[in-house]
């Protein structure tokens, strides 16, 4: 375990992993308990059509998948502030228009493994300003929900009752979905367009047959998180080596 944390692009892997397995509970725990567990899919599949938007522009497609998936956040958050009563139909509207928009754009990106490796992910081909990024959104994202927690903590549970209570509902959603963006985004290239959605759902869902309260389930599901990534640079490390 040690010895595979001399080479450089482990080293980037597992800060990149750990800083993911610290803020996917954080984001994902809010999620599940909106009943919003689909809007990870709806993102990911947003940020193809940024990462073939980069590629053709000549940017990181980070940076493009960045901007995309904050445009259809903010796309969910109009259509559910429009048709309140099927605020549903904005995550199957925004999903169906990214994968379009992706399928199109990816015909002109003449070098088809930078689009398929944000398709399946390669958190151990992380460069350096990949990593820069990750870790500015990372601390972003923590230091919101830190700041935010309370709110968060009664949106989550029952938003009639918060907007009672005195919180701005409408403004705390809307931040929400901004940190949903930016860590589907940051995801998709460590783990894949495919499979962001069950890194923020799942985990949350198994500590909630565990853990007796909202901070412990929370710690639950950024220690399988943690240990997803863990099993997976020993696994990619081994076929890296046995080829």
């Amino acid at each position: 375990m040690i010895e595979m944390l001399q080479y450089g692009f482990m080293q980037r892997a597992f800060i990149t992993g750990i800083l993911l397995a610290v803020i996917a509970p954080l984001i994902g725990i809010t999620i599940v308990l909106k009943r919003m567990s689909m809007i990870g899919d709806a993102l990911s599949h947003a940020s193809l059509a940024g990462v073939a938007l980069g590629l053709l522009l000549g940017i990181n497609p980070i940076l493009g998948a960045m901007g995309i998936c904050l445009f259809a956040a903010l796309g969910v958050e109009a259509i559910r502030r429009k048709i309140p009563r099927y605020s549903e139909m904005a995550i199957s509207i925004i999903m169906s228009t990214g994968i379009g928009l992706a399928g199109i754009l990816s015909g002109f990106v003449k070098n088809g493994t930078n689009f398929n490796s944000f398709l399946f992910g390669s958190i151990i081909s992380i460069s350096k300003d990949e990593l820069k990024i990750v870790c500015v959104i990372s601390v972003l994202v923590l230091l919101c929900v830190l700041l935010l927690y309370k709110e968060l903590f009664y949106i989550g549970f029952d938003e009639n009752a918060a907007r009672i209570s005195g919180v701005p509902v409408k403004t705390i959603n809307f931040i929400f979905t901004l940190l949903t963006a930016l860590t589907v985004s940051i995801a998709s290239r460590t783990v894949g367009t495919l499979i962001v959605s069950s890194m923020l759902v799942i985990p949350i869902a198994c500590g909630m047959q565990v853990g007796r309260s909202y901070k412990a389930v929370m710690i639950i599901g950024g220690t399988i998180v943690l240990l997803e990534v863990v099993c997976f640079l020993i696994l990619a490390l081994i076929s890296r080596y046995t080829k």
